[in-house]
């Protein structure tokens, strides 16, 4: 396979199923999809539906038990550095310093020191990091750490990030900031990223194509290009195309969250309950 073509995934048919205290538990089933080298690709779907189960396969973290995944035509197998790996979870290192977190990695692969100081220093300075690069984790914002872990994961230039609800815990305002800061990175990087993210709005003002999942086990319930051009910026959110397609994957996704909450939510739950409400609350239902 050509250089150009780095960076493809494809998963074809795949399904993976966890055993506990005897019980088997069927989390995604009959999946395809595919990432195209240098495009960036947004999973969504209700709570437990397998989404961050498809990303840690394509990382390597779990095996599937049936079908195949392969990055670049080959199958994964396991870890690697092809792969750069973003969570929710700010998974710094809180004894190194800034540099030191981004370094982390190409010192593991034993690029000489001054050529990673080098290399730590320009993400660095493509983050609004630089004047930071000497402080530690806990000295930084949630956002200033979110960052960090995102050019850690692209310094030891992988074909692939995935990321994992990486703004989840962040405030909303940061939240908008932080995606405008990743979508003008990879705009530089152009490497292919799958996204995971509860956030409609979110997924598509970064991506260029989404994947829709229904409830456990998780399936492919649609998959929508986003026809928005680049570079993305604040104002389109209010444009009728985004607009539209908020709606159209808003309705997606509500079919497949009552699906996951059971036939009771559906039955009842949405009509609210008559309720007498005496001094001592409430006493009974109507």
């Amino acid at each position: 396979m050509s250089d150009e073509r780095k960076g493809w995934i494809q998963i074809d048919d795949l399904a993976v199923t966890f055993h506990a205290n005897g019980t088997e538990v069927r989390a995604v089933d009959g999946v395809s999809m595919n990432v195209q080298p240098g495009e960036f690709v947004s999973l969504i779907g209700p709570s437990g539906c397998g989404k961050s189960t498809l990303l840690n396969i394509v990382a390597g973290f779990v095996q599937a038990s049936a079908g195949s995944a392969e990055l670049d035509g080959k199958p994964i197998k396991g870890p690697g550095s092809d792969r750069g790996v973003v969570f929710q979870q700010y998974s710094l290192f809180p004894w190194l310093s800034v540099r030191k977190n981004v370094e982390f990695g190409l010192r593991m692969q034993g690029v000489p020191r001054s050529r990673r100081e080098s290399a730590a220093r320009t993400l660095l300075g493509l983050a609004g990091l630089l004047a930071f690069e000497n402080h530690y984790p806990d000295q930084l914002s949630g956002g200033m750490k979110q960052r960090v872990g995102i050019v850690r994961a692209l310094a030891t230039s992988p074909q692939v990030l995935l990321m994992d609800e990486p703004f989840g815990a962040l405030d909303s305002q940061t939240r908008v900031v932080m995606q405008e800061i990743l979508t003008n990175m990879w705009q530089q990087f152009r490497i292919s990223v799958l996204f995971i993210t509860h956030d409609i709005e979110e997924a598509i003002f970064l991506s260029d194509r989404i994947y829709v999942m229904t409830a456990r086990p998780g399936r492919i319930k649609a998959e929508i290009a986003v026809p928005l051009p680049r570079p993305r910026t604040p104002e389109m959110t209010a444009s009728p195309a985004f607009v539209e397609l908020v709606q159209q994957l808003k309705a997606l996704i509500r079919e497949e969250s009552l699906a996951a909450m059971g036939s009771e939510l559906k039955d009842g739950g949405l009509t609210g309950f008559g309720v007498k409400v005496g001094p001592h609350g409430v006493e009974e239902m109507v």
